[in-house]
């Protein structure tokens, strides 16, 4: 950014933060803001990037130096602080105490969190509180008053503007509207015999005069309700006055269950949710899938495609109406039900926040309010910055008043309206970059994430929506979908991070995908494995998954039908042997699932059916394959069917879900890798007291192989993968005790064996996965010789409490390890993974926060 940019900036930078009717001078200074942009391209990760770090500003902005680091926290969190963007130094923020690195950007953070801090305190003044301002939608849109209708719409480029619909017959011209001096067009409509004026489930429009002279219909901004006409093709959506008298609305009985020690997540879509060749109601889901989720131990659903959008096909991600359900499934009484369903059975519900783009459809969506105007009196910028090429669809102007009015609204309306959970923000790659993440490759260089590239209007208005969310429901969960790891993204807001909670392991499938596609078996590098699945930043949590529905989508393939393909239909009947194709397929999905989920991040996600290996990709219905559902469905009666192998993935699922209830590994804080063993194809690790031994070997089994721990003790098999349960061979016995031998002397790390101070020996079967877990003396006395094995018909013992916690494997505490490498360069010796000609290889021990 060139330096006149950053005086405008930072002498001005309250101008681009106000409503138009603040500061005209202001908002016009604003506009310099966008200089250096490049253009958007492609979303996909090619090429390469790279862009120097901030200049100093040298606008003669002075700060104060603040001692404490909760002075910091203060301002960027509270609401009745009294301290301004004086008072921050970058010195007392949170983040650099953590990484060092950061040091060197501390202009980018101080710029950063001024515009933050000084347009929270904008919001405050004129608005009241943040909580207030993300309330727009009881002024916006329609809204009963005593006596009245209110109905209100920002349109700052309209001439003219009316509201027509079934209630006037279409014709507007008795229901003019008036504008006032912030573009926000307004006017009441009285009721008509005690009732109101406009009735519940009839169609409305806003009609308003193009500069041009033409007028022009749009479906309201704020609807909450838009439906097409089932009979016409191609019909337009209309929107729909949405307000059910009180017998006719849903009642929550139920209260939201509580944050989970660690989030297991199960991605779906309602309407693709059906076994029939059909769209799946809220209702048909919530009474037939969510059991389903429930048996299989996941403590999350995330619901894709909630928003209302016009092309079904676009999997929910081209939204058209923001504050509508979508009508496919139902009305939004039918979507409480379900979320309703989901906390009576214990089930947390997030749910895909699109907020990075919207639609580029003109009739039923935000964009027909586009009429030409600038980016100050539009939802969005103007030109090529407001327009993704990729993607065809428009790009918010985050800095505009009304936008974050718009956009936090949404938020706290699928929070306090329907009892959502939290949220999964889609495309915040393509948020924190003015390049979208187009053309470019995050080499974990921090020039890469702190430059003129990256949108700080975008990451201010992130900033304020996990401020907001976090504020109305302390207990939420907001994942990030990020596939460029930057820096602070997964920290609070009051550490001068971006404030959310999680932040998708994107790389981990992509590698799992190109060692099926690319790779022999035999090839495979556990080495390899292991850094991809470890690759993240220190002190912020990833997601781990090994396929989403990205994996799914017709074209590509699931895990599932990569290692199988054409064997799923022929020969998944246990009533045949399995043939070669169906054991390794089976064995390594197991595999490949579990060591994601065990030492791929602190939570894990799986997309509906993969968890039995669901066969074939997902395809909409389209032009393409005579607008077919036969592929955009689930088939549950794979799994259902006893004599199909499916249920042995399925029940592998289930019990790796259950041996995290039980356990909660992925909640703890210990996590270190004793053994890559190229050779052998074996990892093994712990995580929290657990010990895992995974053998990739197509052949090789290994009796009495030894395997390091942190405990001394008696050690027993808590999960087998190769389980006669799990459609394996029942190799390993699970009623046997697996005794310790000290190694090494006591406190020294490099004499013990792998440097664990302990070991047992185990049998490993040639692709297997085993887990085992120390028997408290006690337990194990009063339960005697009970099976503790891990499957449908059990659950394993509790390990003692974690007083004896280590340090934890992982990242670099100045490292920046991005998603889109498959390689990267480690700084500290620690840190790294070596592989071995014998068993051992390097631990890799730090901290990581519960």
């Amino acid at each position: 950014m060139p330096t006149a940019c950053w005086n405008l900036l930072s002498q001005t930078a309250l101008g681009a933060l106000m409503p138009s009717s603040l500061s005209k001078d202001a908002s016009k200074v604003s506009t310099s803001s966008t200089c250096g942009i490049s253009k958007c391209q492609t979303r996909l990760i090619v090429g390469s990037f790279r862009a120097a770090g901030f200049p100093s500003p040298k606008s003669g902005v002075k700060h104060q130096r603040v001692q404490p680091t909760s002075a910091i926290s203060d301002i960027l969190t509270n609401d009745n602080s009294t301290m301004s963007t004086a008072d921050v130094e970058t010195e007392n923020i949170g983040l650099f105490g953590m990484d060092s690195a950061l040091e060197p950007y501390k202009d980018h953070f101080r710029y950063r969190i001024m515009r933050y801090v000084e347009q929270k305190k904008l919001i405050e003044t004129y608005e009241g509180s943040l909580e207030e301002f993300a309330q727009g939608y009881l002024k916006f849109g329609f809204n009963r008053e005593k006596g009245y209708m209110l109905y209100q719409e920002w349109a700052p480029a309209a001439q003219e503007a009316e509201v027509i619909g079934d209630f006037n017959g279409w014709d507007g011209s008795n229901h003019r509207m008036e504008k006032n001096q912030f573009g926000v067009w307004s006017i009441k409509i009285p009721d008509c015999n005690g009732n109101p004026a406009i009735p519940h489930k009839s169609r409305v429009k806003f009609r308003f005069k193009h500069g041009n002279g033409d007028w022009i219909d749009r479906i309201p901004a704020w609807i909450k309700y838009a439906t097409v006409d089932p009979g016409k093709f191609a019909a337009p959506y209309d929107g729909v006055y949405w307000d059910p008298p009180p017998s006719e609305r849903y009642q929550f009985k139920y209260p939201r269950p509580p944050n989970p020690k660690s989030s297991r997540i199960y991605e779906a879509h309602v309407g693709m949710s059906s076994s029939e060749p059909r769209i799946n109601s809220y209702r048909e889901f919530a009474d037939d899938v969510l059991p389903r989720i429930q048996a299989n131990g996941y403590n999350t659903v995330q619901l894709m495609a909630i928003m209302e959008h016009s092309y079904y096909a676009s999997f929910g991600y081209h939204v058209t109406n923001f504050f509508a359900a979508s009508s496919r499934s139902g009305t939004p009484e039918d979507l409480k039900y379900l979320i309703d369903k989901a906390h009576s059975l214990g089930l947390r519900v997030l749910m895909d926040a699109v907020h990075s783009h919207a639609s580029n459809n003109i009739t039923d969506g935000l964009n027909g309010f586009d009429v030409g105007q600038s980016s100050q009196d539009s939802y969005f910028h103007t030109g090529e910055r407001g327009y993704h090429k990729l993607w065809d669809s428009r790009l918010f102007n985050y800095a505009n008043w009304e936008v974050l009015r718009f956009l936090l609204s949404n938020l706290r309306w699928w929070i306090e309206e329907f009892n959502f959970d939290g949220f999964r923000f889609d495309g915040v790659t393509s948020m924190l970059y003015h390049h979208h993440g187009i053309n470019t490759t995050f080499t974990g260089n921090y020039n890469g994430y702190f430059s003129e590239a990256t949108d700080v209007d975008a990451v201010v208005y992130m900033m304020l929506a996990n401020h907001l969310i976090h504020k109305i429901l302390p207990d939420a969960t907001v994942v990030a979908e990020d596939v460029s790891g930057m820096p602070g993204l997964c920290r609070p807001v009051s550490d001068g991070g971006i404030g959310f909670d999680y932040r998708l392991a994107m790389a981990i499938p992509d590698k799992w995908i190109d060692y099926l596609k690319n790779k022999k078996d035999e090839d495979w590098s556990m080495k390899e494995i292991t850094w991809s699945l470890t690759n993240r930043r220190y002190t912020e949590k990833c997601i781990a998954y090994a396929e989403s529905h990205d994996q799914a989508i017709v074209g590509d393939k699931t895990v599932a039908f990569f290692l199988m393909d054409k064997e799923m239909y022929s020969n998944m009947s246990c009533l045949t042997e399995a043939p070669p194709e169906v054991e390794r397929g089976i064995a390594l999905h197991k595999m490949i699932h579990f060591i994601t989920m065990a030492l791929g991040g602190e939570g894990y996600l799986n997309f509906m059916g993969n968890e039995f290996g669901h066969p074939e990709w997902i395809d909409f219905p389209r032009e393409g394959n005579g607008w077919s559902y036969e592929k955009c469905r689930r088939q549950w009666d794979l799994v259902d069917t006893d004599h199909l192998r499916y249920k042995f993935m399925n029940a592998f699922d289930k019990a790796m879900n259950l041996l995290d209830e039980e356990f909660s590994f992925l909640a703890s804080s210990k996590q270190i890798v004793s053994s890559i063993n190229e050779e052998d194809k074996v990892i093994v690790f712990e995580r929290g007291d657990l010990v895992f031994v995974f053998n990739f070997h197509p052949e090789n089994m290994y009796d009495g192989y030894k395997v390091g721990c942190d405990l001394p003790g008696k050690y027993r098999v808590a999960l087998d993968s190769d389980a006669w349960e799990f459609g394996g061979h029942g190799r390993v016995g699970h009623d046997v005790d697996h005794f310790t031998t000290p190694e090494g002397v006591p406190g020294v790390p490099e004499t013990n064996f792998n440097n664990r101070p302990n070991s047992f020996k185990v049998l490993s079967p040639p692709r297997t996965a085993l887990v085992y877990y120390m028997v408290e003396e006690t337990l194990e006395e009063n339960n005697h010789n009970k099976s503790t094995t891990f499957s449908e018909a059990g659950t394993a013992t509790l390990v003692e409490d974690e007083e004896n916690i280590e340090k934890l494997a992982s990242a670099d505490k100045s490292g920046s390890f991005s998603e889109s490498s498959t390689t990267g360069r480690l700084e500290n010796e620690e840190r790294e993974f070596a592989s071995s000609e014998n068993r051992g290889a390097v631990s890799s021990e730090a901290e990581r926060p519960n």
